[in-house]
């Protein structure tokens, strides 16, 4: 479990790290990362950690992903909070570096929503649900083509960026949005990022098993 838990947190750190680097990157050196371009790097880092680190902890690297697992059978509920503190310290460990290693700016990576909160709780749910379903669908399911589960989920990853990105900022993940929250003192629309994600994966990852008509969990 211990390893299980480092390699949790090692993802979780690198998704933070380059993402939210992206991002502080961009806006610090205008011109040196084009904005475009940081749904590319969320997506190629996720995809990157997932290949490296999938056979080792089954590559969370998100506490919501983390809690539908758990709540469909696929993840023991005791290992839960072990893997939740894993990601979060990874988030704190990316946050701390990259503010120490950059100059100070406007921005430290965080999700803040450009929309009423409400309508971000909805979007931030939507994508979060359409993100866990494609994890179902492509990591969980014994019929799907399982090597290619990195390079659709971190597909999807971007999509989603695109879209909702401008809008909420596409967490999609608590621990993504905790380290930034943190550096950047945006904590009080930190549990928009916390229960929307939750409401999501969890929605994503039963109405899943419920399309496939899955009776027993799948290893």
């Amino acid at each position: 479990m211990l390893k299980r838990c480092t390699a949790e947190a090692i993802g979780t750190f690198a998704i933070v790290f380059f993402g939210c680097g992206g991002m502080m990157v961009a806006e610090r050196f205008p011109g040196a990362i084009s904005p475009a371009a940081i749904s590319v790097v969320f997506g190629l880092v996720v995809m990157a950690m997932i290949y490296t680190l999938g056979h080792i902890s089954g590559a969370h690297f998100n506490p919501a992903v983390t809690l539908a697992f758990a709540i469909t059978r696929h993840f023991p509920f005791r290992s839960v909070l072990l893997y939740w503190t894993a990601q979060c310290i990874g988030s704190l460990i990316a946050s701390g570096l990259l503010f120490l290693l950059l100059p100070h700016g406007i921005g430290y990576g965080e999700t803040v929503p450009r929309v009423p909160l409400l309508q971000a709780f909805i979007w931030e749910v939507i994508l979060t649900f359409t993100l866990m379903f494609v994890v179902m669908g492509v990591a969980k399911d014994s019929r799907a083509v399982g090597m290619l589960a990195g390079l659709v989920i971190g597909a999807t990853v971007m999509l989603t960026a695109v879209v909702g990105g401008p809008i909420t900022g596409d967490s999609m993940n608590p621990a993504r949005s905790l380290g930034p929250a943190i550096a950047s003192g945006r904590i009080d629309v930190l549990w928009l990022y916390i229960l929307g994600p939750m409401v999501g994966a969890v929605l994503g990852a039963l109405i899943y098993q419920w399309v496939r008509g899955e009776r027993e969990p799948q290893s």
